[in-house]
């Protein structure tokens, strides 16, 4: 395998060379569109009046590395925050940036979101010309232009850039990934949190929801109507898992095991126990980049409550989680839609208390835990799948984190 990645890595010159040719000229650049954004870095520098709830980020496609918990370096396919990043100089800069879990997308019902994705190819498989997309799992969208298959869309190939838009119009827990070549990319670690928040955040002070007076900062999770979903900590947190064999493959230019394909790490935002709780971005052993910026760890006062946006997008397994005894857990939506009859607000109460929730891919559910009767101390949120606890041998990672309560 050391042969084949370094066969790679003297090919990657060439591949840049090849890169720029294919990007049209012999400088790559991306191009975002954002109104308002004057630099084209997907930041707004100045408000676009006809777009006033405009929203921008701009994401690469590439590959890079991340470390496992118990010190495995693994190849990934991913994307990378590129907001910020000047047009010009994102190719060069998003090579080998790719990050496990995706970087975090949070939005706020009546927001208009533009989201550019930019391809900078894979650094260190310049055999590869593959496109990608992204698919913003169980949004309605706006034209099926932006939904990310390939079948009905538009795929983004290397040297090139696209920028969805998305009329944000229904709050939840959603999920994002690619959904070009699925099994393969999103198995390589082409996955992230996608969460939206409801409209009922912004009520007016003192407007009365159920028995509950809205107060400037009062959180919720939909548009319950009687404050039942509200909360005051959140935190997302993605279930998934890797087949290091598959991984392996693929960096070492070998035929893929599809038929073989069985995870041997599982994960929590990208991370195994105790890096989960971490609170810094890990950086991987290989380049030195921030890999794996998001950790799992949750933390709140005593009397708070905690929202868990739980999901799932491993092509591989059904996970079950769930909380140390005495910490209860309060599942109140699912499938980005509240826990009521015909998921409607109006609808019959179906909310209910488990100490344990089981998903498969594609599956989110919300989770409020009130920690009102749960004495300080540090709890555990793991998989009851023991297997997946530990990797292989080795005591370190597995689908874990803390919970801490102060």
């Amino acid at each position: 395998m050391i042969r084949e990645r370094n066969f790679a890595r003297r090919l990657a010159p060439l591949y840049a060379a090849m890169l720029s040719v294919l990007a049209g000229g012999a400088h790559a650049a991306a191009f975002v569109q954002c109104p308002g954004d004057d630099d084209g870095d997907a930041i707004i520098d100045r408000r676009d009046h006809a777009h006033p709830n405009a929203k921008c980020m701009h994401l690469g496609a590439g590959d890079g590395f991340i470390n496992m918990a118990d010190g495995k370096l693994q190849y990934i396919f991913g994307f990378s925050q590129m907001t910020g990043q000047p047009e010009a100089t994102v190719m060069d800069y998003a090579k080998l940036r790719a990050e496990f879990s995706a970087p975090n997308i949070v939005l706020d019902e009546g927001d208009e979101f533009y989201l550019t994705l930019s391809n900078v190819g894979m650094m260190m498989r310049p055999d590869l010309f593959d496109p990608h997309t992204v698919h913003f799992h169980g949004f309605p969208e706006a034209a099926s232009i932006f939904d990310g298959l390939p079948e009905s869309a538009i795929a983004i190939n290397m040297g090139s850039s696209l920028t969805y838009y998305y009329n944000v119009i229904e709050p939840g827990t959603f999920m994002y990934h690619c959904h070009a070549e699925a099994t393969e990319h999103m198995q390589m670690g082409m996955l992230g949190n996608l969460y939206v928040r409801p409209a009922q955040n912004r009520r007016a002070a003192g407007t009365v929801l159920g028995t509950h007076q809205h107060q400037i900062g009062d959180t919720y999770v939909y548009n319950d109507g009687d404050a039942s979903t509200r909360y005051d900590v959140e935190k997302a947190i993605q279930l998934g898992s890797l087949d290091s064999a598959f991984h392996d493959a693929s960096l070492a230019v070998a035929p893929l095991p599809f038929a073989l394909m069985k995870s041997d790490y599982a994960v929590l935002n990208g991370r195994g126990y105790p890096d989960t709780v971490d609170p810094a971005p890990i950086t991987n052993s290989e380049n030195g980049y921030p890999s794996q910026p998001n950790d799992a760890k949750v933390e709140a006062s005593q009397g708070e409550k905690i929202l868990l946006r739980l999901s799932n997008l491993s092509v591989t397994d059904f996970f079950t989680v769930g909380t140390t005894l005495g910490v209860p857990m309060k599942v109140v939506g699912q499938g980005a839609r509240i826990l009521r009859g015909g998921g409607v607000p109006e609808g019959t109460d179906l909310y209910y208390h488990t100490n344990t929730v089981t998903m498969g891919g594609g599956e989110a559910k919300d989770v409020i835990i009130d920690t009102t009767a749960v004495p300080k101390g540090t709890y555990f949120l793991y998989t009851t799948n023991l297997n997946y606890l530990s990797n292989g041998n080795e005591d370190f990672g597995g689908m874990m984190t803390e919970i801490v309560i102060n």
